[in-house]
């Protein structure tokens, strides 16, 4: 078997990939196209996207070939980390020309089989995705081998990861009569592996962790290797000199090379967390509440906003209410302070940013955990 013939069953069948044992957001995955080119990161052997507008990356590896054992990891995630640069327009342009369907080929090929799909939301969708770098990362192989659990296991070391990730057992069989039975299998060492999705204030980028510093000692880019290393100093300075939580079940993310943390709230598949940033231009620090949408933490947060006169009244300070780029109401709190490089100015933005956190995960926490378990009592 080739991989050539994976990539093709995929194509066809898109259905046959186990999307809902991973992450049922992703249920529904339309196939787009085969071999996407993605900058110099290579081709991504299938891509697909859900008429919501998550993007899934599929690629293909015979565990026989040493080259998949050695670099497929390393190679979905340069696709991730170039997709999460790109804008709707860029992914437009390759999909209309790989397909051949001209400019408007994505949202075609999601409206054969989602004809009620809007184009403006979908638009909307496809380009918040595509700058938190929420995909779908899928690596099918024909068999399983005593490496393939090293694999997981890099993929849960590999600090800063923002993408669900799925390793598959995906054999095909040949009957007698001709016909192909596929029998798929999520390896199980995938479920320790750890994911944040995060909600990125304005005007930040998806980053790996260990992309800048990586950078910086080639001597590409060197402001921003800087720009991250400073953010990473300034997010380990507040977590280590000024946080204190009450709650001590709230994980504590690790110092980010980016301009913002996502603390994860108690809702499946990771939908609900609170987002805390600065905003080095503006000199702004703030928190608020996000949710991944159609999500058990998108439903949380929807009831835990029609309390809003209760709520603002337990997270007290400036809390208040804005529209996010779904429309949704946001809860949020921000302070403007000024230089952040001025030690002064930057303890009273910790002190600030430290209260506010922990008043957040005392108020919140509590109400995501009790809505998402009403839910699954109504469920049951």
């Amino acid at each position: 078997m080739l991989e050539a013939e994976i990539q093709e069953l995929v194509h066809s069948h898109p259905a046959a990939l186990p999307i809902a044992e991973i992450d049922p957001m992703f249920v529904g995955a339309i196939s787009v196209c085969r071999e996407m080119a993605l900058d110099r990161a290579g081709r991504v052997d299938n891509f697909l996207i859900t008429p919501s507008g998550l993007p899934v990356l599929v690629e293909c590896k015979l565990w026989r070939n040493p080259e998949a054992r050695r670099e497929v990891i390393g190679q979905i995630l340069d696709y991730a980390k170039v997709l999460s640069r790109w804008s709707f327009s860029d992914l437009q342009r390759e999909v209309g020309r790989r397909t051949g369907m001209g400019p408007d080929a994505l949202l075609k090929r999601v409206r054969a089989f989602a004809p009620s799909v809007n184009e403006v939301q979908f638009t909307d969708a496809v380009t918040a995705n595509l700058r938190r770098g929420r995909f779908l990362l899928l690596i099918l192989g024909d068999g399983v081998r005593e490496d393939v659990e090293a694999i997981a296991s890099y993929l849960q070391i590999h600090a800063g990861l923002h993408f669900t990730f799925g390793l598959v057992e995906f054999p095909i069989y040949r009957l007698p009569s001709g016909e192909r039975l596929v029998v798929p299998r999520v390896l199980a060492r995938t479920t320790t592996i750890l994911r944040n999705v995060v909600a990125a204030p304005e005007g930040f980028v998806l980053q790996d962790p260990n992309q800048a510093a990586a950078e910086e000692d080639a001597g590409v880019d060197p402001d921003r290797a800087a720009l991250a290393t400073a953010q990473q100093a300034f997010w380990k300075e507040f977590l280590d000199s000024y946080l204190r939580l009450d709650d001590r079940s709230q994980a504590v993310p690790k110092p980010a090379r980016q301009g913002y943390l996502a603390f994860m709230l108690p809702a499946p598949q990771g939908s609900s967390w609170l987002t805390v940033y600065r905003d080095l231009h503006k000199g702004e620090v703030g928190v608020f509440l996000s949710a991944s949408q159609n999500s058990p933490g998108e439903t949380a947060m929807n009831e835990i906003v029609a309390d809003w006169d209760e709520i603002k009244l337990a997270l007290n300070g400036t809390a208040r209410l804005t529209d996010d780029p779904y429309s949704r109401k946001r809860i949020i709190d921000s302070r403007s302070v000024g230089d952040l490089s001025d030690a002064a100015i930057r303890k009273e933005a910790f002190d600030w940013l430290a209260e506010r956190v922990n008043t957040f995960v005392n108020v919140l926490r509590p109400r995501i955990r009790d809505v998402v378990a009403d839910g699954e009592q109504r469920t049951n």
